[in-house]
């Protein structure tokens, strides 16, 4: 069953609004990522609203992450500092509540593939 257009725009909004404000939380937090967050809002929002695009797109503090990625396909330092410490804690998390041997096994490999992937991009020269 396909959803009417004018739900399927609220909802790109909907979620395009939250990784906004995830994403600029994660800017003082130090263990929240911005990028991913705003890379999220950078697909949905044009999906969603032509106005929240361009006010995402435009904005001083936030678009200079969407830049770097578009332009160069470069993630911050701090970014890739946070992505790869949030997936050691998740992975000594399941370490920690016991999860079985393949449970171990196919969470390291695919954490070790997301950092590799991370730490393989250009870092971002953000102003």
């Amino acid at each position: 069953m396909l959803l009417p257009p004018s739900l399927c725009c609220r909802l790109y909004q909907g979620l395009a609004l939250v990784c906004i404000v995830l994403g600029a939380i994660g800017i003082v937090l130090p263990l929240l990522p911005t990028t991913p967050f705003l890379l999220v809002a950078a697909w949905a929002a044009p999906k969603g609203s032509t106005r929240l695009a361009n006010w995402l797109w435009m904005h001083p503090r936030l678009s200079p992450i969407l830049h770097a990625w578009r332009d160069q396909r470069a993630v911050p330092k701090r970014a890739k500092n946070t992505a790869c410490t949030l997936l050691a804690i998740s992975w000594g998390t399941l370490i920690i509540a016991g999860s079985s041997l393949p449970i171990l096994a196919f969470t390291g490999i695919l954490f070790t593939v997301v950092a590799i992937f991370v730490l393989t991009r250009p870092t971002a020269q953000l102003s």
